[in-house]
């Protein structure tokens, strides 16, 4: 079972690490240190709840509903290109405040809105845990199909912390205006790829 549960950990790093709207989210709040870990925990929690219902049956509900699969893409794409606005927007004005009463800071609720709907409605997602881990973890016994999910919870929870900690730490290095003027012109433009990239294969139908 141990080989079962290392092989959830590797899909599971394999699938998180490339950059995409929930590590560039956690990165930036600990920039910031503004809630971060409150952030990698919900994350973690989200991820939780996503591997589960995919490795446990989930999948088929989305595999069976071309609507659902619409709606959560072109509500993604929408919300995706109105966050990468705001993040390239930040990044081309000209004063970056960076007090605690600038614009670096937000309310704790709109940190977690934020972090909900970068996470629950990214289409990536539901096709990372409910299509690939659903589809490779159904293959598997009963029994083993716990190891695996474990294995890939476990690979979720060490990153996201880890990331949370990592950024918070590097954060009097990344917080000058310069280097948060980058890390925003990042962020927007990884955004607006996901986005367009999400419409592209929304347009495809995902084939």
């Amino acid at each position: 079972m141990f080989s079962v549960y290392f092989q959830g950990i590797a899909l599971g790093m394999a699938l998180i690490l490339p950059l995409g709207p929930q590590n560039a989210f956690v990165m930036n709040q600990g920039v910031r240190r503004q809630y971060h870990l409150m952030t990698a925990g919900l994350c973690s929690l989200s991820d939780i709840l996503l591997i589960c219902a995919g490795v446990f049956g989930g999948s088929a509900l989305l595999n069976q509903s071309p609507l659902l699969l619409n709606l959560v893409t072109w509500g993604g794409v929408a919300f995706l290109l109105w966050y990468g606005w705001g993040a390239l927007r930040t990044a081309l004005h000209g004063d970056i405040a960076l007090d605690s009463t600038g614009a670096l800071q937000q309310s704790r609720w709109r940190i977690v809105a934020t972090m909900m709907a970068v996470t629950w409605l990214n289409p990536h997602v539901y096709l990372d845990t409910f299509v690939v881990l659903g589809s490779l973890g159904g293959q598997l016994p009963p029994a083993a199909r716990y190891w695996f999910a474990l294995g890939t919870i476990s690979a979720s929870v060490v990153w996201f912390f880890g990331l949370a900690l990592l950024a918070s730490w590097l954060s009097p290095l990344l917080r000058t205006r310069n280097a948060q003027r980058v890390i925003n012109l990042l962020v927007g433009l990884v955004m607006w790829f996901i986005a367009f990239k999400l419409a592209q294969q929304g347009m495809m139908g995902f084939n």
